[in-house]
Formats: C-alpha cells, structure tokens, sequence
C-alpha cells in the first residue's frame, strides 16, 4: 500500500501534470511547425532547385543504380535546418521581450499615509536629538 500512495504523490505533483501539459502542448506545435516547414517554406526554397534539376520531388533524387534516396535525407536535412533557425528566432524573440522586461526599472510603490506619518516622527526626532538636550 505504500507504493501506491507513493506512486499517487507522484503522479499528482504540479511539476509532473506541467510537464504533461508541455508534451501535449509540444506535439501539437510539431504538428504546426512541421506544416509551416513542409507545406510553406521548404516548398518556397526546394521549387526553384527542383526546376533547375528537372524534378518534381526531391525524393527523386537517388545514386544511379542503387537503390539510395540522397534526395530524401536532403529534404529532412533541409527541414531540420529551417526548423531549428525558427526556433532560434522564436527564444530570441523571447529573450528579447524578458531583456525588456528586466530593463525597465520597477516603480517605487506610492508612500502611504502611515510611512509619511513615520517619517515625520522620524525628523521631528532627529530635530530634538540635533538641538541637544542642553540648548
């Protein structure tokens, strides 16, 4: 039994249900990002060097007489690079905007009523202390 609520403590910490948020929320941005490289950009980039080749898929591309498709491993060679310079500019972005963030300096909060009050007690002894007891 105490492996159980062992395992149950585990299970229902906060940092492992944000880590599962993070991997459900991280293959549905693959979803996204693997859209935006395949269907978006890697068209835009690969459609000029594909005419130049005389070829509609990059897969086409195979060493003559083998049976090894170089033009499939350049496509996923190709997107993983589009991939990580996206990523790269996506933490740069938000590192740019945390930068930001700490650059600006905090506001010093309102003085209230009770803080003006102490510090007038504050001066008015130092008034007294200053004049000395004799004078």
């Amino acid at each position: 039994m105490a492996l159980i609520k062992e395992f149950k403590e585990f299970a229902l910490k906060g940092n492992v249900i944000d880590l599962a948020v993070g991997v459900v929320i991280g293959a549905a941005f693959n979803n996204i990002v693997k859209s935006l490289v395949d269907d978006i950009i890697t068209p835009l980039i690969l459609t000029p060097a594909l005419e130049a080749a005389s070829l509609k898929n990059l897969a086409e591309l195979t060493i003559p007489g083998t049976a090894v498709k170089y033009g499939s491993f350049l496509s996923n060679v190709i997107s993983f690079i589009i991939v990580a310079f996206a990523l790269f500019l996506i933490v740069k972005g938000i590192n740019a905007a945390r930068k930001k963030e700490e650059a600006e300096p905090a506001a010093t909060p309102a003085t209230t009523n009770e803080e003006k009050l102490l510090m007038e007690i504050r001066d008015a002894i130092r008034n007294n202390n200053a004049s000395g007891p004799g004078q």
